[in-house]
């Protein structure tokens, strides 16, 4: 195993998509998006065949180079996908790597008045512009989403709030379950708030952003909890509600706006179970010992699946050993299932 690269099967290319839908972003993040699109052995060779299409989605504080990082001894996504089709025995297909970073870490790729148009951006602009530039299979029954964390979030909304574009989706360890996720960590978090910076998210903000980040205790758990606030609680003028109060007790109105974001909270509406159905594949996973008890948002996921009435023949589960992170091998063992079943 090198330490440096390795040379692809297939291609990956580089791009650059300009945005009219994040252009003018309430937190003035770039419009102009980096996007990696693999291509898998044999596109160039035969100019008459399409392919399926994978989107990959990162987790919380991703943005899409990070993909090419290299930990010691493991290799990065796009060599373990590259290897998946390599041997010929997958179905060959398109991967997409999608960029969502926000200046608060994340978007959890949806729409907000608080971050953006994030979910937009990925149903109108990227689907479309690869469809465009690629030969795609431009159908959602030979289309998915997937991801990790904030990315499998990513994937269980995209295919519920656009089912007419995604036909299948893999989550791993994918926020869910936010009574259990989330609730957890709100006294810390207000307690931290309070010592710190006096009970006030501007000033911590002012702060963070004059400095490095990450030099003080506490920096990502205060970030991250206003990032999900600006996602799923933010009003129509771009103010952010947090759901809890200065004891750390929750708001009820706020709370409630986070909940009808929850994936499994969802997956009980008649039309999200409805588009749940209409899945031709879910694949969920999560490690049975995560950090943030999202081995339960996978199980109670799963079971909001069988209660939306998706039949089982369509669903793969799995809780494995593992904590939430170092589970990058999961990735291609799904990309793999999804392959098989999106194939024409």
């Amino acid at each position: 195993m090198l330490p440096w690269s390795a040379e692809l099967a297939g291609r990956l290319d580089h791009n650059v998509i300009d945005s009219e839908l994040l252009r003018g972003n309430p937190l003035g993040d770039p419009h102009r998006r980096p996007l990696l699109v693999y291509v898998p052995p044999g596109y160039d060779d035969a100019p008459e065949r399409r392919y399926p299409s994978v989107y990959v989605l990162l987790g919380y504080t991703g943005h899409v180079t990070m993909w090419l990082n290299r930990a010691p001894f493991r290799r990065p996504y796009p060599e373990l996908a590259d290897e998946v089709f390599a041997g010929g025995d997958v179905p060959p297909a398109i991967v997409v790597y999608v960029d969502a970073w926000t200046a608060l870490g994340g978007s959890q790729y949806l729409d907000s008045p608080g971050t953006g148009r994030y979910h937009s951006y990925l149903r109108d602009e990227v689907v479309p512009w690869v469809d465009e530039h690629y030969r795609t299979i431009p159908d959602r029954d030979h289309r998915a989403v997937t991801g990790k964390s904030s990315g499998g979030y990513g994937a269980m909304v995209s295919a519920m709030l656009a089912p007419d574009v995604f036909g299948a989706l893999a989550t791993h360890a994918g926020d869910a379950l936010f009574e259990v996720s989330n609730r957890r960590a709100f006294p810390e978090v207000a307690r931290r708030l309070r010592d710190m910076y006096d009970g006030s998210y501007d000033k911590f903000l002012a702060d963070f952003r004059g400095r490095l980040a990450g030099t003080k205790e506490g920096d990502l758990d205060l970030l991250e909890m206003y990032a999900y606030s600006a996602a799923y609680s933010a009003d129509d003028d771009g103010t952010v509600r947090l759901p809890f109060d200065d004891t750390g007790a929750v708001v009820p109105e706020v709370w409630r706006r986070w909940l009808a974001r929850d994936p499994v909270v969802m997956a009980g509406e008649p039309r999200y179970a409805e588009a749940l159905r209409s899945m031709r594949a879910i694949w969920v996973d999560a490690g049975d010992k995560d950090e943030y008890f999202l081995d339960f948002g996978a199980v109670a996921f799963r079971r909001a699946l069988e209660a939306a009435g998706v039949p089982d023949e369509r669903v793969y589960f799995q809780l494995f050993p593992a904590g939430h992170g170092a589970i990058e091998y999961r990735y291609p063992l799904a990309l793999a299932w999804l392959a098989h079943r999106l194939s024409p």
